[in-house]
């Protein structure tokens, strides 16, 4: 597959000029190589994923979360990374985990989506440990149905006055802090941040579309239960 098509298709799907002007999306490193036969997708570039691209022999990372200094030993394989481009986008990072819970968008305002979803709290809990057996939530009023869910996957907890400003009674994100949690005035569900983010990565291999050999990368959270 030609490297320029590869990225052309990504930049397509999740243009770069939507990325946050603090982000480091696009290539992080590009080498000479402009056929891509292998390609390593990943969350996340770290020690581990850039030697498993090495020891399958792939041309490329294609990564979720961007690197924004980049090891020397890193040098020799290309990277690149769609990160909040890639949460922008239609059927991007916040869309593809609530596919993932069989649920449909019907709002986006932003890096957020909304889901109205007519539920009781234990039966969408339930649902939640489905893809993330170990998340926490906040219940500060001691709700007992939800009817318009937010989402942010990552660390979206900025975002909890915005959603319930905007009607939601529910919001599900990664990375909680305790002070934010006790101020919520809505259920907020952490369903941790490599579990709402991870299953961006078929974006990538949809994307690739068979025109090269696609290789998951084996990670986990970095957090034990």
């Amino acid at each position: 597959m030609d490297k320029k098509e590869l990225i052309r298709r990504i930049e397509k799907f999740a243009p770069l000029e939507t990325a946050e002007s603090w982000d480091a999306s696009g290539w992080l490193v590009e080498t000479d190589k402009q056929e891509i036969d292998s390609i390593l997708l990943a969350l996340t570039v770290t020690d581990d994923t850039v030697n498993q691209a090495k020891e399958q022999k792939c041309d490329i990372i294609l990564s979720h979360h961007p690197l924004f200094c980049v090891p020397i030993k890193y040098r020799n394989i290309g990277i690149y990374s769609a990160h909040t481009n890639l949460d922008m986008a239609i059927g991007g990072t916040t869309d593809t985990l609530i596919e993932k819970l069989g649920l449909q968008v019907t709002e986006i305002q932003g890096f957020v989506r909304y889901v109205e979803f007519n539920t009781n709290i234990e039966d969408f809990i339930t649902k939640l440990k489905s893809i993330s057996p170990n998340m926490r939530y906040t219940n500060p009023n001691n709700t007992k149905k939800l009817t318009k869910i937010a989402f942010c996957a990552g660390s979206g907890s900025e975002f909890i006055e915005e959603a319930e400003a905007n009607g939601a009674d529910g919001f599900v994100t990664g990375d909680l802090k305790f002070h934010t949690a006790l101020d919520s005035k809505i259920p907020v569900f952490d369903i941790g941040h490599f579990e709402s983010e991870i299953q961006v990565l078929k974006v990538f291999e949809n994307l690739v579309n068979n025109d090269a050999t696609v290789i998951y990368a084996k990670e986990t959270s970095p957090f034990l239960h």
